[in-house]
């Protein structure tokens, strides 16, 4: 049995007969399932408390990394949503540490959880911590010093060492997390934030869910433009934002302009903000839920297996047929590939 779910890990496109008469001709089908198991690799789970000391700020980190398996690693950072921490989106970082990634989740200072500890009033709260902009700057500055630190851990003296490949880095994160991994792919931040360019070349691809849009009628051809590596966008038809102006049908607004690379658009149907989270919100929507998850399990180790690890069978995957299989009724998916 073991052997079988490997055969279909390795070849996920099957060929069925179209007729049982000897020497028909056959069509390829789509398998609908990639890797939505526990992958082979034990995982660990482990904190620590960096500081950056050119900004004399605190970023501490949560790290899944397989325990078994030679390596080096591609790894991937995290960056959490408004409100979030290192502790959340569990359901990622240890699926994709159980098929040979190490995923960095980072908690972001003045827009984490701590914000909503703080003040008797969380939603009031939530607002002025979004509304700051240095809040935002720091993020993406938060990713730089995370694989910077990598670098350093990975020549010697950590359980890491030697086992990271910086060669293959991705990055994701969720709403906040949307926003500041498509910066660090190369999103202008806007005036507000002072309009400098803060992408990081060590980035090869990016997953976005329920990305934030500009507003006040930005050229999102320019705000895009500089973006010129592989992205899967997720998001779903009540994607609206509880704080902020995005409305669902605008979270699309970066794939459609976005024209340097391959790019992705997973819409989940009934998909509100909060299904990327990994928290089921209510016994209501628990089912709904933990199907969303299992596609978003599926899509993204498939994502960074085609542009992370060069996987020409993941790629196919995702383009010819077999994530539309998997998300059936529950979702599409658009792409552009150059």
């Amino acid at each position: 049995m073991r052997a079988a779910r490997v055969f279909l890990a390795i070849f996920p496109l099957i060929l069925v007969p179209l007729a049982s008469t000897a020497g028909a001709a056959t069509v390829v089908a789509p398998v609908e399932t990639y890797k939505q198991d526990p992958g082979p690799f034990l995982v660990s789970m482990s904190l620590l408390n960096w500081t950056d000391p050119a900004r004399h700020r605190p970023v501490p980190v949560k790290i899944y990394a397989p325990v078994t398996g030679k390596g080096p690693f591609p790894v991937i950072v995290f960056s959490h949503g408004l409100g979030g921490s290192r502790e959340g989106y569990k359901y990622l970082g240890s699926h994709w540490a159980s098929y040979g990634y190490v995923s960095v989740h980072v908690d972001h200072l003045g827009s984490d959880t701590a914000a909503l500890k703080q003040s008797a009033r969380p939603l009031r709260e939530l607002r002025r911590a979004a509304a700051d902009p240095q809040n935002a700057l720091e993020r993406p500055l938060d990713v730089r010093f995370v694989l910077d630190q990598l670098a350093k851990i990975n020549q010697g003296g950590s359980p890491l060492a030697h086992r990271l490949d910086l060669q293959r880095v991705g990055v994701a994160g969720h709403s906040f997390g949307a926003w500041t991994t498509l910066v660090v792919a190369g999103q202008v931040p806007g005036p507000r934030y002072g309009g400098a360019p803060l992408a990081d070349p060590r980035v090869k691809a990016a997953i976005a869910m329920s990305a934030p849009v500009p507003r006040k009628n930005e050229r999102f051809d320019r705000v895009y433009g500089g973006i010129h590596i592989p992205i899967l966008h997720m998001t779903g038809t009540l994607d609206d934002s509880p704080i902020g102006e995005t409305r669902a049908a605008e979270r699309r607004i970066p794939y459609d302009h976005i024209r340097g690379a391959d790019q992705y658009l997973v819409t989940f149907q009934g998909g509100d903000h909060m299904i990327f989270s990994g928290r089921l919100i209510s016994s209501e929507r628990g089912e709904k839920d933990a199907r969303f998850q299992n596609l978003i399990r599926q899509g993204t180790v498939a994502f960074w297996d085609a542009y992370l690890k060069g996987d020409a069978e993941a790629k196919a995957w995702l383009a010819r047929g077999g994530y539309a299989a998997a998300l059936g009724k529950d979702g599409k998916i658009e792409e552009r590939l150059r």
